[in-house]
């Protein structure tokens, strides 16, 4: 069973930055989709961004393309995202997410496992 774990959430003004880590452990297989989602009061949990450590390979959806950016750390097992130019649409808690797959599908059901969540608020 994987273990993940967020931090690096806060509260910046509209135009700032943030970069979220996430710690991962225990994990066997060296192919995982690690993935942040978030999910903002009264909203669904969706998709922000994606990576296939097999190959490295990204995705990213909706207003995260050209603002966020994700990455891992293979020796020190980190996933990050890169938060640019955030506007106060990006509020909302965000999770680490992993699944022993390739990222074929970017839904929350699809994914086996979960952080907390680190809180990311965004003022105007």
């Amino acid at each position: 069973q994987v273990s993940l774990a967020e931090s690096g959430g806060g509260s910046v003004q509209a135009g700032g930055s943030l970069r979220l880590s996430c710690a991962a452990s225990g994990y066997t297989s060296s192919s995982l989709c690690m993935g942040w989602f978030r999910q903002a009061p009264g909203k669904e949990r969706e998709g922000v961004s994606f990576i296939y450590t097999g190959d490295g390979s990204t995705k990213y959806t909706g207003s995260a393309k050209g603002r966020f950016t994700i990455s891992r750390d293979k020796v020190k097992k980190i996933l990050y995202l890169q938060m640019n130019s955030l506007e106060p649409e990006d509020t909302a808690m965000y999770y680490c997410a992993a699944v022993a797959r390739t990222c074929s599908v970017l839904q929350p059901w699809f994914f086996q496992s979960w952080g907390q969540g680190t809180q990311v608020t965004v003022s105007s």
